[in-house]
């Protein structure tokens, strides 16, 4: 049976339109709230550096929002703090988005952030304040299933808004302390919402990139990293070959490259080439034409079991292979104590290391785990 719980909530406030609304919506039910804003990262720290946007403004996470979430628990009327995780932000996500890049694998920050910091340290700081349970404004929905005794994350009723895929990390614990009052919504609504509130974020714009890599120019924030660390960025210069093993052109490093990436190869060819494979043992890349940048299978470790406790059988599902991808049929079996192996009806393009492979049974989340 679930938990009892008090009616103390602390809601994270991002100081966007989603969250926010989330706070307004939960005070109109009486709730007593707290609101909660987790300040990751410097936005000036590398402004200007190798490349990077001397602009630090309107960017996620930054000083703006802040003083958005602010103004908006002011004028709610609710106690609002701000709570330094710079230190465990770069230890557990941008150290580690660093490192797998330069291994030549392709990782996902926000899925990092929300599995091994945001909702845990989001729900200790809340108890420490008296809350038993925060809100977020994910788009997602999640509710207790007395059959299975398992609380089960859902897909929200606005399936373009749909974040499931960057929360398969989430603990039994963590979704039976977690509210998610926007899953039943869809993002116009949302802002309807905001406007009868006049909360004065209504129409602000959601902010598409990663919070500390503006601009989504990876390359360059790992070298302005590096430098700033007084870190050399590794020799994993080699070779690029074709699939039958032909050494077709020479390259500076695998951190360059992502599978199925098709521009900035440095070679000339009369039909496109695409990046297959990254070798980062003998730092060769691998190019190849379109069809080879399709699989049928993956295998996934690391893995989070949600409407399951454990795989003990093989079982079909939707694979989902990265954010924007249309979930696939599968099926997946256990290969190894802590491995998926997941094959696909039809090839799918461009599987990458590094990223989530999340597994769906209707509009309910499986699990998932890291594509190796």
């Amino acid at each position: 049976m679930p938990e009892s719980f008090n009616n103390t909530v602390a809601v994270a406030m991002s100081g966007g339109v989603d969250s926010s609304t989330v706070a307004a919506m939960l005070k109109d039910e009486s709730y007593e709230l707290v609101g909660l804003t987790l300040q990751l990262w410097n936005q000036r720290r590398l402004a200007g550096k190798e490349g990077m946007p001397a602009e630090v403004q309107g960017r996620c996470c930054s000083i703006d929002d802040v003083y958005d979430a602010r103004r908006v628990a002011e004028s709610l009327g609710i106690p609002y703090y701000l709570l330094n995780e710079q230190d465990r932000f770069e230890a557990q996500v941008v150290r580690p988005f660093v490192r797998e890049y330069l291994a030549g694998r392709t990782p996902i920050p926000c899925s990092l952030c929300n599995n091994y910091l945001k909702f845990d340290q989001l729900l200790i700081r809340a108890r420490q304040i008296g809350a038993d349970r925060i809100a977020t404004g994910h788009y997602a929905r999640n509710e207790y299933d007395p059959e299975r005794n398992r609380w089960i994350l859902k897909r929200p009723a606005d399936t373009s808004k749909d974040q499931t895929y960057f929360l398969f990390g989430l603990t039994q614990e963590q979704l039976s302390r977690t509210l998610f009052p926007l899953g039943s919504y869809t993002k116009p609504e949302v802002r309807e919402i905001a406007r009868q509130h006049a909360l004065a974020l209504a129409t602000k714009p959601d902010s598409q990139e990663i919070c500390f890599i503006p601009g989504g120019d990876y390359k360059r924030f790992i070298d302005a990293y590096l430098d700033e660390q007084g870190e050399a960025m590794p020799d994993s210069s080699g070779e690029l070959v074709t699939t039958s093993g032909e050494v077709v052109g020479h390259h500076h490093g695998i951190h360059n490259f992502t599978v199925g990436q098709r521009k900035g190869l440095g070679l000339s060819s009369p039909t496109p080439l695409y990046v297959i494979q990254i070798d980062n043992a003998t730092n060769k890349v691998m190019v190849g034409d379109e069809s080879e940048t399709t699989i049928r299978t993956l295998r996934a470790r690391d893995l989070n079991w949600i409407s399951i406790a454990s795989l003990d059988a093989s079982m079909r599902v939707k694979a989902k292979i990265r954010h924007r991808h249309e979930p696939a049929w599968a099926t997946i079996a256990m290969a190894g104590p802590d491995e998926v192996l997941a094959t696909f009806d039809e090839p799918q393009r461009a599987i990458t290391p590094g990223q989530s492979a999340v597994f769906y049974d209707g509009d309910e989340v499986v699990g998932g785990g890291w594509i190796v």
